[in-house]
């Protein structure tokens, strides 16, 4: 820990802030959850994040075992970084995190940057598992260039990279709407109206959907603060 700060508390909270509280920490492991990423990559998601910042930031994770680089493609010209087994753990805490956070979202600014590939860590944090029915299907999102679904199967429901097969609903949006309508600040019926959102599928299976992600199909969220 040397160089580092640190709280001087013998506590497991104050232990993994050492490890993770620092600026910036998370949102690398945010980046990370969604699986191995070169270090060109981060900095283009993080673009507040300066280059020295990230190595630094980096070098500790790896050194607190959180974090590890990896060999793409066996030629040693494209590594990478990855979550270790350890690392991973943090992706319950992370998504918990983000689904709280969802409460405090503001309108977005000029300056705030949003990837469209957040939104498969928004759809992970907002799952409702005990709202999953008998009804074994699938949900796709396309958010700008990137798609994603949950597949519920058994009463569990799962978020799954990539497109679905047959899906029962499919909704085609952008990132910042996607992040609005988790936050409660605009409801899918309001998106729709708006021309921000597009949903195909059975009303049914829309609701379900909605119900499985704690969203309000019609009426604003009144706990968003």
């Amino acid at each position: 820990m040397a160089g580092k700060r640190t709280y001087n508390q013998y506590c497991g909270l104050a232990s993994a802030l050492d490890v993770v509280g620092e600026r910036w920490t998370l949102l690398i492991v945010r980046e990370l959850l969604m699986g191995p990423r070169r270090y060109v990559d981060l900095l283009a998601d993080l673009p507040a994040l300066g280059t020295n910042l990230l190595a630094e930031r980096l070098r500790f994770l790896v050194e607190r075992g959180v974090v590890e680089q990896v060999d793409l493609h066996g030629t040693g010209s494209r590594l990478a970084y990855r979550l270790t087994p350890v690392g991973q753990e943090l992706r319950p805490l992370v998504a918990g995190l983000a689904r709280w956070g969802m409460g405090f979202v503001g309108e977005k600014s000029e300056s705030d940057t949003v990837r469209p590939h957040w939104g498969f860590l928004a759809v992970e944090a907002m799952l409702r598992p005990e709202r999953a029915t008998a009804i074994d299907e699938r949900y796709e999102f396309r958010v700008d260039d990137h798609v994603y679904h949950v597949e519920v199967s058994d009463r569990v429901p799962r978020a799954v990279k990539g497109p679905a097969v047959e899906p029962a609903m499919v909704a085609t949006t952008d990132a910042a709407t996607f992040v609005q309508i988790g936050s409660g600040r605009l409801t899918p019926l309001a998106a729709m109206v708006t021309g921000r959102l597009s949903l195909v599928g059975e009303p049914d299976a829309v609701l379900r959907c909605c119900d499985l992600l704690g969203l309000e199909a019609g009426v604003p969220s009144a706990h968003a603060r």
